[in-house]
């Protein structure tokens, strides 16, 4: 699995967990729903920190646990 697929994979996730669309998470977050629906759509795999940052915000959670997941654990190697 590649970083842009387990970026979208955990935010599905979370939002899964908390009961809320992507939508509200724009709503919560701040971030644009154009955004994260190309992030989920898989249209962006190069997300930004930065854009992860405000998603953790929104739902209320730090970096470190957004990617303490087993989602993470197991990502291809990106060089090849």
């Amino acid at each position: 699995m590649s970083i842009g697929a387990a970026v979208k994979d955990r935010i599905l996730e979370l939002c899964q967990e908390r009961g809320i669309t992507i939508n509200k998470l724009g709503t919560m977050s701040g971030v644009t729903q154009s955004t994260i629906n190309n992030i989920v759509s898989g249209r962006n795999n190069s997300t930004t920190i930065a854009t992860i940052k405000k998603l953790c915000d929104g739902l209320e959670i730090s970096v470190i646990e957004f990617f303490n997941s087993d989602i993470f654990r197991n990502l291809e190697q990106e060089i090849k």
